[in-house]
């Protein structure tokens, strides 16, 4: 016997299309002004920031591909483009010999230096700043807590968030 959907109600099918709609005219808007203002794409700011956290300004590929969500061929060539322009080299790994290491070069922190606060400022004027301080707090809930369910991540923390 085949179970019947859980239809959504109408006030969640308003709050997933509103996310879906969000979602979709954010990136955009953000993605734009951050090629107008630093010549970056997302990807290329995605690699630069992430580098920028890591120790030394430095990632296995692999890691990076996987925080990315991209096959470690894709970010490949992505990084070739990026290291053909100054912002990143490649390095093998000491520690087995067998990975790779993308390094941000001073030329690549520079960019991200510059493109920081333009982009900062496009996030603030699309999204933080249309929203009351609860609403920012409600949805950094809410991404956690999707984002630890898709990245299977102990359920416990969340429970006993929500029952304390």
């Amino acid at each position: 016997m085949t179970e019947e959907p859980r239809w959504l109600t109408d006030r969640e099918q308003r709050a997933w299309q509103a996310y879906r709609r969000m979602s979709l005219l954010l990136d955009a808007e953000v993605s734009r002004d951050l090629a107008r203002r630093s010549g970056l794409s997302d990807p290329d700011y995605d690699v630069l920031s992430t580098l920028s956290a890591a120790p030394e300004h430095r990632r296995r590929v692999s890691e990076l591909a996987e925080r990315m969500l991209w096959s470690r061929s894709r970010l490949s060539h992505h990084l070739t483009r990026m290291q053909q322009r100054g912002l990143v080299e490649r390095e093998g790994c000491e520690r087995d010999g067998r990975g790779a290491v993308v390094a941000l070069t001073e030329e690549g922190l520079r960019t991200l230096e510059a493109a920081a606060p333009p982009h900062v400022a496009s996030v603030r004027e699309n999204f933080i700043d249309l929203l009351s301080p609860a609403q920012i707090e409600a949805f950094a809930e809410i991404g956690e807590t999707v984002a630890a369910h898709l990245t299977g991540r102990n359920t416990c923390e969340r429970s006993s968030r929500r029952a304390g």
